[in-house]
């Protein structure tokens, strides 16, 4: 029991005491001088209580400390026993999930409508240590499978945030009103008036679902065995980066898709910068002293910078010092605090001549991320048993929902026209 509880406990009963010696007109010597002591001890508990109530409050704070983080290691230690090839098995041959995979599966569920198997995004990382089990030694030898290659992910390379939503919508306040101070002009006089506090409201809404369909024929389900389930958790991560990638930065906001950070620059107030000339260093330091006279950086090392391939070609090649042999690429490297090539998330040079392409430059200011990318739950597996039932192969689609938005504009700048 709390010592708290105990001190508490004896207050009430010395009240109770109390209480019936008080009540006598005429008490005696002897319960004179227990109300004395009654009193003394109840005022000696008051000082315990409130010592007693500081130590436990620390060690309530310590064991929810702990249960907070406990809750998130548990859930990472279950989805790192997820197994891939389970669902696979589950919506082909209708074999029942069970040990963590079932676990997780019922969590899901419960807090999401899923119309086939609901997998967790982190079961599609590439998870460290894994190994591929020997093919079958006869007739034929099957090796790993040689996976397809995809681009690297920029969308946190560039500062992003990812937001798992559970249900609903999510919304950040962003100020936007332009309060001022001044000063008294006379001893009597008055400050700045009042100024309207105002925000804006920058929502994400479950709007854009993103599918991926896999064929899985008869023959490979089984000749590879436990190995299909790395290759397909590999292949589905690596197509879903791709596509998230490119839709974050040039999403048409046509077709199901959402509006980019380079197609909705306008609507979501990002300043777009026409360069029409080669790129060099003094071209992104002009940007980056934007973001320093607007508050959004500190210097050069908290700015990152998205550039095509072709960008770091010419500048490579452009020597700025020839007696030193220091590039327009060398400056540009030392200064900036990241520097991402991409050829998915940026449009491919065009026009021409000369030929042009953009650039984009983003910073993390007080803590908040540039722009923010939601997803809805996780991936919701569901299989086809029409399609490919001929052949007794598996047709998996997987699907999930997302949707972006920025936080500050002054935290993005776009160049165009680097030529």
């Amino acid at each position: 029991m709390l010592d708290s509880v105990k001190i508490s406990r004896r207050q009430s009963e010395i009240r109770q005491e109390l209480a019936a010696l008080v009540g006598k007109d005429s008490p005696t010597d002897d319960e004179t001088r227990s109300m004395e002591t009654l009193d003394s001890e109840y005022r000696t508990n008051e000082t315990r209580y409130r010592a007693a109530l500081v130590s436990e409050d620390e060690e309530r704070q310590e064991a929810t400390d702990d249960l907070e983080t406990r809750s998130d290691r548990e859930w990472s230690d279950m989805v790192d026993q997820f197994e891939l090839r389970q669902v696979a098995l589950a919506l082909d041959e209708g074999r029942q999930l069970d040990g963590q995979t079932a676990e997780i599966v019922q969590e899901m569920r419960s807090q999401g409508g899923y119309r086939g198997i609901p997998v967790p995004l982190m079961a599609l990382e590439r998870r460290a240590g894994e190994t591929v089990a020997a093919g079958t030694p006869d007739p034929i030898t099957t090796r790993p499978i040689i996976e397809r290659l995809f681009p690297s992910s920029v969308a946190s390379a560039m500062g992003g945030q990812m937001i798992n939503i559970g249900v609903g919508e999510t919304e950040w306040p962003v100020t936007t009103s332009a309060v001022t101070a001044g000063w008294a002009a006379t001893e009597t006089g008055a400050v700045a008036g009042p100024a309207e506090y105002t925000t804006l409201d920058r929502p994400l809404a479950p709007d854009h679902n993103l599918g991926i369909q896999m064929k899985i024929t008869r023959k490979t389900m089984k000749q590879s065995g436990a190995a299909l389930e790395q290759a397909v958790r590999r292949d589905m991560n690596g197509a879903i980066q791709q596509e998230l990638d490119r839709a974050i930065f040039l999403g048409s906001g046509a077709t199901g898709e959402p509006t980019g950070l380079f197609t909705g620059a306008a609507g979501f107030g990002i300043t777009e910068t026409p360069i029409d000339a080669a790129p060099t260093w003094a071209v992104f330091r002009s940007a980056v002293t934007r973001f320093i006279t607007g508050n959004a950086a500190n210097g050069p090392g908290s700015v990152r910078l998205l550039l095509r391939p072709e960008v770091w070609d010419t500048m490579d090649g452009a020597i700025w010092d020839a007696g030193s042999g220091i590039t327009e690429w060398d400056r540009l490297a030392k200064a900036m605090g990241s520097v991402t090539l991409t050829n998915n998330a940026l449009a491919a040079p065009a026009g021409g001549p000369p030929v042009t392409t953009n650039a984009m430059l983003t910073t993390t200011a007080g803590g908040v991320a540039p722009y923010f990318v939601g997803i809805w739950g996780g991936v919701d597996m569901v299989r086809d048993p029409y399609s490919d039932a001929a052949s007794g192969g598996l047709r998996l689609t997987a699907l999930m929902t997302m949707d972006l938005t920025i936080s500050r504009a002054v935290q993005t700048e776009i160049l165009t026209g680097l030529e």
